[in-house]
């Protein structure tokens, strides 16, 4: 029996001066090439003005504000669902159930992004490609 490759999405929502949002969606495989032929079309449309709030430009949902600040707060370190429920809270003036960020933190961690450790009470994350970062710097620095 063949096995089909699951399809992979992305999405850019871009937001003009006057607050009218514009959403590009691609399906299929995603290359550097593609996404990048999609940033160019979003510079076209006018890209992002600065005039717009941060949250507005970047984050369109709950799950990329979480994958924001564990990459802004936790780029090395190891830290639980609630250490970040807190960073989010004073990052984005948001309440955020703990539930939803363990959500979250299960979704990244299967889609390789997070590594986990330890029971469920006690449970621990850690970004894998800041580990990866972290290895490449320390050989460089040798």
């Amino acid at each position: 029996m063949m096995r089909t490759m699951p399809v992979k999405k992305m999405r850019i929502e871009i937001f003009d001066e006057e607050g009218n949002r514009y959403t590009i969606s691609f399906e299929g495989k995603v290359t550097k090439q593609k996404a990048l032929r999609l940033l160019d079309i979003m510079e076209l449309l006018g890209g992002v003005h600065e005039n717009m709030e941060a949250e507005q430009q970047i984050f369109s949902s709950k799950f990329s504000k979480i994958k924001f600040a564990v990459e802004k707060n936790f780029p090395y370190s190891w830290f639980s669902s609630k250490e970040l429920l807190l960073v989010y809270e004073q990052e984005f003036n948001k309440p955020i159930s703990l539930s939803t960020v363990s959500t979250y933190l299960a979704r990244l961690t299967d889609r390789g992004f997070l590594m986990k450790t330890g029971a469920a009470h006690d449970r621990k994350y850690r970004m894998i490609a800041g580990l990866a970062q972290k290895a490449l710097k320390d050989i460089r620095d040798k």
